[in-house]
Parts: structure tokens; sequence; C-alpha cells
């Protein structure tokens, strides 16, 4: 999220964003969350063992743009995000607001999408663009907040991809709550339990992938998304391909504001978490922070977040091997 300050210098002009709402398109929905203008037949889908495929996570500074942080026109640029979005296979993004229309008019590959639920203070901002079947899409609304975060019903979204014919993956879409004061990080550390309580609960036993803006570090140490991990076996992309698998120390410092400073060496807020199950062994082939590629042609950040991405394999696990990993009741004599 952009600097604090900026932001709250803003808050007087959220009474304008009733103007506003024209600026959002309307989709039909098919009764399960997905936009029913860009589905297609899944019979491409093969019976494979094994494949790869490309995920990305962005946020794409959709807000109004008389509250926005992002230096760039946003209808423009959030056009131009839609057209750089075609090379990747599944997408996240978050805070898709206004502009709506403008990502997937410009965006022709993804042939099943996410319905919006429309522009602030209605919508929560996240959808996922996929080249795969998409399904059971539910949407999840943070019990707690603060600020401005409260005036949309931000939180994360469930869903599952169908990689190949009856191999599917457990996706998560998260935007959670923003600035790092204490009340702030406090509502943030919430919504990481709530996060991760929903993972144990709907998730148990599959595999899953987690991407999107957390607005929290391991490096702050009023943060708490290492609980993903210990709560969920969720491995962190950046963390096992940056830092050989060491998180940051955690600080009681307030970790600077400008996001759009670092490279792939320092943590960032946008984060990619994934974890195999039983049968199915995912592995990222790569991460990526992408600091050059969403970037108009003056050099600028298309948003006031650079995006992250991971290329990923999976594979089903031969029956020997899954019987070998399957804790079965030992029996005691008497």
């Amino acid at each position: 999220m952009p600097d604090i300050y900026r932001r709250k210098q803003r808050l007087h002009v959220w009474g304008l964003l009733v103007l506003l709402l024209t600026c959002n398109s309307t989709e039909r929905s098919n009764g399960s969350g997905v936009t029913d203008l860009h589905i297609a037949e899944n019979s491409f889908l093969k019976a494979d063992t094994e494949g790869q495929f490309s995920a990305i996570s962005y946020n794409i500074a959709g807000l109004p743009a008389i509250i926005c942080s992002a230096k760039t026109p946003r209808a423009a640029s959030i056009a131009a995000i839609g057209k750089k979005l075609r090379q990747f296979d599944i997408v996240h993004v978050q805070e898709d607001f206004n502009y709506h229309a403008d990502l997937y008019d410009n965006d022709d590959v993804h042939n099943y999408r996410t319905e919006t639920k429309g522009p602030v203070p209605f919508g929560d901002g996240l959808n996922t663009l996929s080249k795969f079947p998409l399904s059971n899409v539910v949407r999840v609304k943070w019990n707690n907040c603060t600020g401005a975060d409260c005036m949309t019903p931000k939180g994360f979204t469930y869903s599952k991809i169908q990689v190949a014919s009856n191999v599917f993956i457990d996706f998560y879409n998260v935007h959670s709550n923003a600035y790092n004061t204490l009340h702030a990080a406090s509502a943030r550390r919430e919504n990481i339990k709530q996060l991760s309580a929903y993972i144990r609960d709907h998730s148990s036993g599959n595999a899953v992938i987690l991407m999107g803006d957390l607005n929290g570090r391991y490096g702050f140490f009023y943060d708490n998304i290492q609980i993903l991990t210990a709560e969920n076996q969720l491995q962190d992309a950046w963390v096992m391909h940056k830092k050989k698998g060491k998180r940051p120390d955690p600080l009681k410092i307030i970790p600077a504001a400008n996001i759009l400073n670092l490279t792939d060496s320092c943590e960032t807020i946008d984060k990619i978490f994934y974890r195999s199950s039983e049968t199915i062994e995912l592995k990222t082939i790569s991460y990526s922070f992408l600091n050059q590629i969403f970037n108009n042609k003056e050099g600028l950040p298309l948003s006031d977040h650079h995006p992250v991405s991971a290329e990923f394999s999976w594979r089903i696990k031969p029956e020997r091997e899954y019987l070998s990993e399957t804790r079965l009741p030992v029996k005691k004599d008497h």
C-alpha cells in the first residue's frame, strides 16, 4: 500500500466515490461467482501426470484516480496491465475496483475469470484470471479492519483451479489490512489468523497456492504471517528461492513505505505461498520480483506495487510414494 501519510490526507474525498460508481462495468454471472462471458469447454485438459504453469500476483491500484497513489493515469495503465498479464497462466489481482473493464477488455487469453463485485465501496477488489477451468469461488470478508480498509469488504477469495484432467489445486487471493500502526497491525494479525483457520477448515489435505498483497512482513515484529507456514505447512517462494529458506529476523522498526524501490533481495508485502498434498507434488521452478516489465514507455510503474511471479511444476505422485506418506494407525497388542 502507498505511504500512510499520503493516504490519510486523501481520506476526506471518500464521500466523492458515489459519483464515480458508473466507472464500473457489469457482467452476468453463472451463479458460481465466475463470469459467463468467457467460459470455454475444458475438453482441452489432458489426463497428464505432470506439468507446469506460471502464476502472478499484482495489486493494480484500481482505486479512483482522485485517491489513488499510483503516478500514471489509471484507465490507460490498467488497460496496459491487462495486455501484459496475457503471458501468465494464472493471475491474482488486488484493488481491481473502478477500472475493471479496462483490465478485462484488454485480456483475451484467460477464458476463466471471476466476476467483479463492483467498484469502491461495494467490491473487494479481488479477481482471478486463469487459462485453466476455475470453480468453487468463495469471497470472505475480514472480521477485523481499521480506517479506510473498513470502507470496502476487503478480505480473500478461495477457488479451485483444474490444471489437468482430475487435478485440482486450491487457490487463495489475499489482501490484508494495510498500514503499520500498532492498531492496524493488530487487525492484520487477526486477518492472518482468520485466513489460516479457513485454510485448515477448507483445504485440509489439498495442494494450495496462496498469493496476494499481505501487507505484512517477516521483518516486522508486529506481523504474524509466519503462522501460515507453522499452521498450514505453506512455503514462501521468495524465502525458498532468494533467502535459501531463511526468513528475515523480525524488527520493531517501522518498514520503509516505498515498496517500489525494492529489489528481489528485499522482502515485499506481495507474496506467494504454496504446499503439496499427499497426491500432488508442487514445486516452484523460479520466483521473480517484476520491477521492470510492468512499467510504461517512460519507465514509470503502472501501479504503486510491483507484481511477484512464480513458475510452478506439479506431478501426481505414484501410488507407492503416496502410500508411503500416508500415516496408517498402528495396531497395539493387548
